[in-house]
């Protein structure tokens, strides 16, 4: 495992503490940002950006753009930089990070970028006949996809293989191709469109969809994690385990298991300018095959300690799509990653982290203590509070039991 040989680390205590402009300044000095870029990150996007992305823009839409500390992956120190809404995702994913850390840090990898095209065709006379002669002329069907993307194919990718799966009332063909650096949608679809008439011709068919599979189980992340008994303690630990195991028996709970999970691989995706609902159905997807179930595995290991495992589909890119936004180039450049594949690593590894300190907290205080002290400071900001003032509220609401948008108010009347 590579170890950083440099000074800095990602290992940051009371990070949170510092104000807001010397955490920039310790992420400029971490990443080499540039006068330029800190700027931006303290800028909105312009309307005229805004409307070089989507139609009908009217106004544009900010969210709040964290810090991550404490992530060691194979060796090598990252900040995560995080968007999201919801209070406590970044501080839980940094804690769990810490701990973590004690145990060596993540180990994760990523397969190689393979995405899945699928052409659907219907009316198909003789199904087996078709997939049989589709399959034997493959090669054909490949030099016709590769033929709409020569600079993917000068950077290595293209279109890898060809599948066909037998549906009722039809067949789909897949098109297996390495996308590199890019998330792939774009580049998938028009190979799939590419490909469809001479489908039609072999098979007597007819091709109505042409397009991307957002189930991308050829293009797999996992991270694993060991966290030492005395960081958890072994009550705590076993706990955990049950918690996954309850996890894997009832859906209802698996729901909510999931969706922490993505909590904070959503929020880099949203960080990097990647396509958070593609990432989002695939992962949910890939949770159902075989019957829904945790995205995670955590047992206890022979020694006591806890120990954590991740695997899901991660469609992620560097290049294309939102990822040109002037923010994510800016987030990367803070991730130091060189490639979608080392991203998706990341990624897997903030997953796992995210689920470790829910469940901490779910088997221990409870989820709501951290989140509603977070909350609570966040009302208070609401109601016009600043600085001492809205720590003062938040502290009043939470010894009350009243952390209310309506109290922070009148709390801020009071002074």
């Amino acid at each position: 495992m590579r170890r950083n040989t440099t000074m800095e680390t990602s290992r940051l205590p009371d990070f949170h503490k510092l104000p807001l402009e010397e955490r920039l300044e310790v992420v400029k000095r971490f990443a080499g940002l540039t006068e330029e870029e800190v700027q931006q990150l303290r800028t909105p996007m312009s309307l005229s950006h805004a409307e070089r992305m989507i139609e009908n823009v009217i106004g544009v839409f900010s969210l709040p753009l964290g810090i991550a500390t404490n992530f060691l992956i194979n060796g090598k120190d990252y900040l995560i930089p995080m968007v999201t809404e919801e209070p406590s995702v970044v501080a839980a994913a940094s804690n769990a990070a810490k701990m973590v850390r004690e145990g060596g840090g993540f180990r994760a990898s990523a397969s190689e970028p393979l995405m899945i095209g699928q052409v659907h065709l219907v009316e198909v006379q003789k199904p087996v006949e078709a997939s049989q002669l589709i399959l034997s002329h493959r090669e054909e069907l490949l030099e016709e996809a590769n033929r709409t993307n020569p600079p993917l194919l000068k950077v290595g990718g293209g279109a890898r293989d060809v599948e066909v799966r037998t549906l009722e009332g039809g067949l789909a063909v897949h098109l297996l191709v390495d996308v590199r650096d890019a998330m792939g949608a774009n580049a998938v679809n028009t190979m799939c469109e590419a490909v469809a008439p001479k489908l039609e011709e072999l098979t007597g068919g007819r091709a109505i969809l042409r397009v991307v599979s957002n189930l991308a189980d050829r293009r797999l992340a996992e991270a694993e994690a060991t966290v030492p008994r005395g960081v958890l303690g072994e009550e705590t630990i076993r706990n955990i385990v049950r918690a996954n195991e309850i996890a894997k028996r009832d859906t209802y709970r698996c729901a909510t298991h999931n969706k922490g999970i993505m909590n904070g691989i959503v929020a880099v995706a949203l960080a990097t300018g990647n396509d958070t609902r593609a990432i989002e159905a695939g992962a949910h997807a890939y949770a159902s095959l075989g019957g829904y179930h945790p995205l995670t595995e955590w047992r206890e290991t022979e020694g006591g300690d806890l120990y954590g495992k991740i695997k899901l589909p991660l469609a992620v890119g560097t290049v294309g799509g939102a990822t040109h936004h002037p923010v994510a180039k800016i987030c990367r450049k803070i991730l130091r990653i060189q490639s979608a594949k080392e991203l998706a690593e990341v990624m897997a590894c903030v997953g796992l982290a995210q689920n470790l300190a829910a469940l901490r907290a779910l088997v221990s205080e409870g989820i709501q203590k951290g989140h509603m002290k977070l909350h609570a400071r966040a009302l208070a900001l609401a109601a016009g509070a600043t600085g001492e003032r809205a720590e003062e509220i938040a502290r009043r609401m939470l010894e009350e039991g009243n952390v209310t948008l309506e109290r922070a108010k009148e709390l801020l009347e009071l002074a």
